[in-house]
């Protein structure tokens, strides 16, 4: 036991330095590109610092497993360097055995960021978000869902008295949405002037999303301007209204998955299926944010079937190059699983849990196989 707390302690120090390093690059090289897209906003180096510490959060959350196979190589190296591979061989204990503590210790750091890091990148990236699209469009347009219907939020030219052309809004309300986010059902539209507030509503069966319009169907129209609209009420089978919103961008307004905190997405996803929308990205990203920790448990295991030997000369550099290779081989495995099961070509529980169980399936055989067998 004293043996494995202080292999793990060893491992741990060269997570949180290599994990420390990477940050400080990821840093400067988003401040400089914060700089470059946001010439013309002028936010300073303070501004651009801000927005990269927001930024940096979740790519550095996603080269976790990068990160943790570097410590993994890492620490085995330094081991091995120190003869104290050597040692612990000697006396008896199994590549397996030395194999489990790191394994474990990087398991745990995996719940830890799933716990705690996943939110935080959860909140940064939604933060960053908005302030992108505040400089960039001014937050014209929202969408949400809530308990028992879908709200969107778009913006509508309007004419004022003297002829100009104002920006209007207008509030959609739904029961429910087709999964490709082009009807609505039941929708309710509100439409608000920039300075006299509601001018009208209008009540639809069914509105259809088409190139630059909203067709609405079986609609009432009423003027709210005047002082008694339910006499001045309209009905009309079919009525255009101009929008500037397409389906994938309506689909891309919920938010990246990366973007709500782990604990919020099973009810998040069951108010998607609630509304009529496809939560299938959501549902593969759950999967693969359960399967974290035993991702990083096999970015330890591929690095101990490399470098968890005694080396030396050239034979090191391949080995290590070797192992590096293969994460990033295991990275992308993954990140091919999430494209699959985003496209419904895999189930969620595959995408998630698929990869990392072939890869620490295979680590550890090779490693029966080279060190005990």
């Amino acid at each position: 036991m004293i043996l494995s707390t202080y292999v793990a302690r060893r491992f741990l120090r060269m997570l949180v330095m290599i994990a420390a390093i990477f940050g400080a690059i990821l840093f400067l090289i988003d401040i400089v590109e914060q700089i470059r897209r946001f010439s013309d906003e002028n936010i300073g180096l303070s501004g651009a610092a801000g927005l990269s510490l927001l930024n940096i959060t979740a790519s550095f959350y996603s080269i976790l497993p990068l990160i943790t196979v570097l410590a993994g190589i890492a620490l085995f190296l330094n081991l091995s360097r120190s003869s104290e591979l050597v040692a612990i061989r000697a006396s008896g204990r199994s590549g397996i055995r030395v194999l489990a503590a790191p394994a474990v210790t990087a398991a745990l750091a995996g719940m830890l960021a799933v716990a705690v890091l996943n939110p935080v990148v959860a909140a940064t990236t939604k933060r960053y978000d908005d302030a992108v699209a505040q400089m960039r469009s001014g937050g014209g347009q929202t969408v949400s869902v809530g308990d028992n219907a879908v709200w969107l939020r778009q913006a509508l030219p309007t004419r004022n008295g003297n002829g100009d052309e104002t920006s209007g809004q207008v509030v959609i309300r739904a029961s429910r949405a087709s999964p490709d986010a082009t009807t609505l059902y039941d929708a309710t539209f509100m439409v608000f002037a920039p300075d006299t507030g509601p001018t009208r509503r209008i009540d639809a069966a069914t509105a259809r999303l088409t190139q630059g319009a909203w067709e609405l169907t079986d609609i009432k129209e009423w003027p709210l301007t005047q002082p008694n609209p339910e006499t001045m009420a309209r009905t009309a089978p079919r009525l255009e209204l101009p929008t500037d919103l397409t389906a994938a961008r309506i689909r891309d307004s919920f938010g990246r998955p990366e973007a709500i905190p782990v604990w919020q997405l099973p009810a998040f996803i069951k108010g998607l299926e609630r509304a009529g929308f496809s939560a299938q990205r959501h549902k593969v990203w759950f999967q693969m944010e359960l399967a974290r920790p035993l991702l990083l448990a096999a970015m330890i295991a591929i690095a101990a079937v490399f470098t968890m030997r005694h080396m030396r000369g050239r034979r090191m550099g391949l080995l290590v190059l070797g192992a590096f290779g293969c994460g990033i081989g295991l990275f992308f495995l993954r990140n091919l699983a999430q494209v699959l099961g985003d496209n419904g070509g895999i189930p969620p529980a595959l995408a998630g849990w698929a990869p990392p169980i072939v890869a620490l399936l295979f680590a550890l055989g090779a490693l029966l196989r080279l060190e005990d067998g």
